[in-house]
């Protein structure tokens, strides 16, 4: 079961993930989500830590990559 959650995870990164017609802030808020949301997923956290986990990762990966990206 637990194979399975983390193969859809990168499944769905994976998808949303390639699109190259993104700017550096929203591929970092997308990665940052992901990895947000997949770590609270699988270390078996609420489904309020899990959101809250996706929330913070996207953020924290927006505010990284539009600072990579204004250099």
């Amino acid at each position: 079961m637990m194979k399975s959650k983390i193969l859809v995870l990168l499944v769905a990164a994976g998808f949303l993930g390639g699109c190259e017609n993104m700017t550096t802030g929203q591929k970092g808020a997308l990665t940052g989500a992901a990895l947000g949301t997949g770590i609270a997923a699988v270390t078996g956290a609420s489904f309020g830590t899990v959101v809250g986990a996706g929330l913070i990762g996207g953020a924290a990966g927006y505010i990284t990559g539009s600072a990579i990206g204004d250099k």
